[in-house]
């Protein structure tokens, strides 16, 4: 199972013909959790049952169903999912279902009409569409210790929305949105302030988590570390920069030359002065590639060439 995503976008639609065309392939997801119940939306990429949401709608929970544009309610299995991409992909026993139409997030340009379906603030209002305009593309939004690069929107997007569909013009899905992402620029009510994950970003992270159950490709160095700040950097007589607290037995760093107790201040050339700014470099990388750590060891600065490694999932 693959999603696909169409190069042509045809004719511009009206509002109504929209919602008639993409309602149907959008879902309620519901998630038992241990004391609540996390409601959120989803989008039908394909007949045979495959439902993509955020990880974050069905992270923590056990039991999950979805209840179609029909009213009815069907159990769905957990198929795989990327907190990092806030992606998952759910399962339902069903074909034949209404699949959405899936379109070219790199074509948008600022100011093309966008809609949004999903249910906000829950079960009682599923099925709600909005619509704005596209606010900005490549947006880098920090979230959770890694820059994201978002679509930014003006549709009204509220908790129960997260999951569902940001639909161009033509009724294709170019976006899957997420409160999440916007509710990380305020913990206070926000409005005109909406981020999607682009479909062209979404695409290889989906089939990656069909076919392997995890995102292929994600480069880790292998190492536990601690920023320095500029008290610590006076106190102990180092530099600021990310101190080396554990190198991994067989990791990048270990193969590397990595050692413990050294402090990394560039990466490449660029210098950092914080983990923060490590990750944001490296995961720019894929595994395979080669970077350059520059260290302090005692009294020497050394340039230390490693080769990222993939980053595959642990077992619980």
């Amino acid at each position: 199972a693959v999603l696909e995503v169409e190069t042509d976008h045809g004719r511009e639609l009206t509002a109504q013909e929209i919602y008639q065309r993409v309602n149907p392939s959008v879902v309620t997801v519901m998630v038992q959790l241990d004391d609540s119940v996390s409601v959120g939306t989803g989008v039908i990429f394909r007949a045979d049952g495959y439902i993509l949401t955020n990880y974050h709608v069905v992270s923590g929970g056990r039991d999950a169903s979805v209840t179609l544009d029909s009213g009815r309610s069907y159990e769905a299995k957990y198929v795989a999912g990327d907190a990092e991409n806030d992606l998952a992909v759910l399962k339902v026993d069903l074909t034949g279902l209404p699949a959405a139409a899936f379109g070219d997030s790199d074509a948008l340009t600022v100011g093309d009409k966008v809609y949004a379906i999903g249910n906000p603030l829950g079960v009682e209002l599923r099925g709600t569409p909005t619509d704005g305009i596209v606010s900005a593309i490549n947006r880098d939004v920090w979230v959770d210790g890694r820059t994201m690069n978002l679509i930014q929107t003006n549709a009204a997007l509220n908790t129960g929305n997260s999951g569902g569909p940001l639909i161009n013009s033509s009724g294709q899905v170019i976006g899957i949105n997420s409160a999440k992402l916007s509710s990380n620029y305020s913990n206070t009510t926000i409005e005109g302030l909406g981020f999607a994950i682009p479909i062209t970003e979404a695409k290889a992270i989906i089939n990656d988590l069909i076919n392997f159950g995890y995102v292929t490709g994600k480069p880790q160095i292998g190492i536990g570390a601690a920023d320095v700040s500029e008290t610590q950097s006076r106190m102990y007589n180092i530099p600021v920069g990310v101190y080396v607290s554990a190198v991994y037995e067989g990791g990048a760093a270990d193969q590397g030359g990595i050692k413990k107790g050294d402090v990394i201040i560039a990466v490449n050339g660029e210098t950092i002065k914080t983990y923060e700014e490590l990750n944001g470099i490296k995961n720019k990388f894929k595994a395979g590639d080669k970077i350059t750590l520059t260290v302090t060891r005692g009294d020497q600065d050394l340039d230390i060439e490693i080769v990222l490694q993939e980053k595959k999932p642990t077992a619980d």
